[in-house]
């Protein structure tokens, strides 16, 4: 008795048959595109993990300087972090996201 060999596999892109309008219609399509949400959720969160470790390093090399050498790497980190995680408020994840300043064109 031994494990099996190989790569676990899965779709990398979301189901095509969920509909979510009707999420209850298709079971097998809703738990399928709950695993796809979730999977993406954790590769968001551990992308988030490397540019803190990336933050920690520069602070650490760069010393008194770190305000002005290591401010991209903040806001890649800032920006990373905004609307990631588990929130339980009800907004569409699509709300958590970064704000999006409208252009007035005339």
């Amino acid at each position: 008795m031994g494990r099996k060999k190989g790569v676990a596999e899965f779709e990398e892109t979301a189901p095509d048959d969920f509909d979510p309008a009707s999420p209850y219609k298709d079971p097998v399509a809703m738990l399928e595109m709950r695993e796809h949400i979730v999977r993406e959720k954790w590769i968001d969160i551990e992308k988030a993990k490397i540019l803190r470790d990336k933050v920690r390093w520069c602070y650490r090399i760069e010393g008194v300087n770190h305000l002005q050498k290591c401010r991209h790497l903040v806001r890649q980190y800032l920006d990373a972090t905004r609307g990631i995680g588990w929130g339980k408020d009800g907004r569409h994840p699509s709300l958590h996201g970064p704000k999006v300043e409208e252009i007035d064109s005339e």
